[in-house]
């Protein structure tokens, strides 16, 4: 007798709930799948209408093998920087620049100075994790892809962090899975309330920033359940309107910007002195640090269909190419947007009322046009925040097979409600949200750089991995090194960590006023953990 498909394609499942009514061939005659149940029925024929609006073709999350690879081709080279630079010209990464001088008081050089450092090492961290992709065919994607670009694979990711089980283990792994979703969930939260706050500023404020989240998070509701196919056409050009619009802000708004702004005391208005002054640099330089590196967890995924020989130090370099373009250009115009408020006292009430409208009075000299520049600005967002939300949705279904019984745009409606709650609460609280929530992601994916790092380069020296065995348990490592460093690293960015709503006692001591050391503490300790353990683990346990 022919044994029944055990396999759940993940992303097009039309029988999501009656999964769990399927076995293996010892226990095929318990139930029988195709029995008629009403209930079920009736949901499978909904389910079944409403996956087939999305246009998505599926996959499943199988090993991408060599034979099934795109041609190595200049194109395709070119892609892979030009996927990070689209995806990182937003204003939600600009916002991220207007707290060195709003919140550390830091002046525009150190700012910049800070910014480009903490850059150039997240995007490092990232860069290094994307070389796994085309080596391994290993990914967190679900997307059939013969003829889709590495932009719209990006479309397609799910957190199930493949690539992870070889440095951390097969159950450790699901750890990063949900803080992927949650990382995604975050950032969700921030689009929405920049994007409310300009769509409210455009409006001349008659719309209130709450009416303004509502759009965002409805049109990227709306898109993630239903034109995620029209989504994926429109991700290949998103670049080109919001390079547009910034370089138009740029060309308009520069003349307000202050570079010999210097480092100031907030409070008093005196410079900073030596003391403050580095816990000032050292927060905002961590801060910066931690955007780029939120993606290393999930970089690998986007070259899954490149060709297995294709050299790392190529994805390397065009993946730190892309991200460093994005991010420096945009934090250099949040620097001197922010600069601007301390000269301009038009620039300074649009901040008062909110970091979008700073971002729209950079327009104002545009008149109706920078409104509608404003608005391309917006929406960008929503390019922003629904293949997150998408992801996010795809990775209930990989975190267990109860997971899967939960269909995709069941999922999507959760969590554009979650954020969309989420920004209500704090769309007056948007520099702390992006202070604590952008710092504690980058403690996590730090630590597990500093895992696989340590795993790679002391214990690996070379050996290739068996890139076949990412399901079987018996092969990948157990993950008690990986797992106990992991924690331990949390430990350590916990002592380390000054948060709006904590600090630790060793952060507390960092230039008399505090600063965000967690990042650095919490790698030390993962490290001075992970390598004794997996030594140990290696010894006791041979894989």
């Amino acid at each position: 007798m022919e044994k029944p498909n055990r396999e759940v394609d993940i992303e097009k499942s039309t029988d999501t709930l009656a999964v769990s009514l399927r076995s293996n061939s010892s226990e095929h005659t318990a139930i029988d799948p195709a029995a008629p149940i009403p209930f079920l029925s009736k949901f499978r024929t909904w389910n079944h209408r409403i996956e087939n609006l999305t246009g998505l073709e599926a996959r499943g999350i199988k090993r991408v093998y060599p034979e099934e690879r795109h041609a190595a081709s200049v194109s395709a080279d070119a892609q892979m920087a030009m996927m990070w630079f689209s995806a990182n010209i937003s204003a939600n990464n600009l916002a991220v620049g207007l707290l060195g001088p709003l919140l550390f008081g830091l002046g525009f050089v150190d700012s910049a100075m800070c910014a480009f450092g903490g850059i150039l090492i997240g995007a490092a961290a990232t860069a290094y994790m994307s070389i796994w992709g085309a080596q391994s065919g290993n990914r967190t994607m679900v997307s059939r892809c013969e003829e889709l670009s590495p932009l719209k694979q990006s479309i397609c990711l799910i957190w199930k962090q493949i690539v992870l089980r070889y440095f951390m283990g097969y159950w450790p792994a699901k750890l990063p899975c949900v803080l992927n979703m949650i990382l995604m969930i975050g950032y969700g939260t921030i689009d929405c309330i920049i994007g409310g706050q300009i769509l409210s500023a455009v409006s001349g404020d008659s719309m209130s920033v709450v009416v303004g989240i509502v759009i965002v998070a409805l049109i990227s509701w709306v898109i993630a359940v239903f034109g995620m196919a029209i989504f994926q056409k429109y991700e290949r050009y998103a670049w080109a309107p919001q390079l547009s619009v910034l370089l138009i802000l740029i060309g308009t708004a520069a003349r307000s910007f202050n570079p010999s702004l210097r480092s100031t005391n907030l409070q008093t208005g005196e410079p900073l002195t030596a003391g403050p002054l580095t816990a000032a640099r050292l927060s905002f330089f961590s801060l910066q640090l931690s955007v780029p590196v939120s993606w290393a967890a999930a970089s690998s995924d986007f070259y899954v269909y490149y060709p297995e020989n294709t050299k790392p130090w190529k994805c390397f370099s065009l993946t730190m190419l892309g991200l460093t373009l994005s991010f420096m250009l945009v934090n250099i115009i949040g620097i001197g947007l922010a600069s601007g408020t301390f000269a301009n006292p038009a620039w300074k009430e649009a901040h008062a009322v909110s970091s979008g409208a700073l971002i729209l009075a950079g327009y104002s000299d545009l008149g109706t046009f920078g409104k509608f520049c404003g608005v391309v600005i917006a929406l960008g967002l929503i390019n922003n925040s629904v293949p997150g939300t998408y992801a996010s949705a795809l990775g209930f279904q990989v975190l267990g097979r109860y997971g899967k019984m939960i269909p995709r745009y069941l999922c999507v409606c959760i969590i554009v409600l979650i954020y969309f709650v989420s920004a209500v609460a704090g769309r007056n609280n948007l520099f702390a949200i992006l202070q604590n929530f952008v710092a504690l992601m980058g403690y996590w994916t730090m630590i597990m750089m500093v895992i696989a790092l340590s795993e790679n380069t002391l214990f690996r020296r070379g050996k290739r991995f068996d890139w076949e065995a990412w399901e079987d348990k018996k092969v990948l490592p157990l993950g008690i090194a990986a797992m106990v460093a992991f924690l331990v690293g949390w430990v350590g960015a916990i002592v380390g960590m000054y948060q709006h709503w904590y600090v630790g006692p060793v952060a507390n001591k960092v230039g008399g006023v505090g600063a965000d050391i967690g990042v650095w503490i919490g790698c030390a300790f993962a490290m001075v953990v992970f390598v004794p353990l997996r030594w140990w683990e290696l010894r006791r346990f041979g894989r």
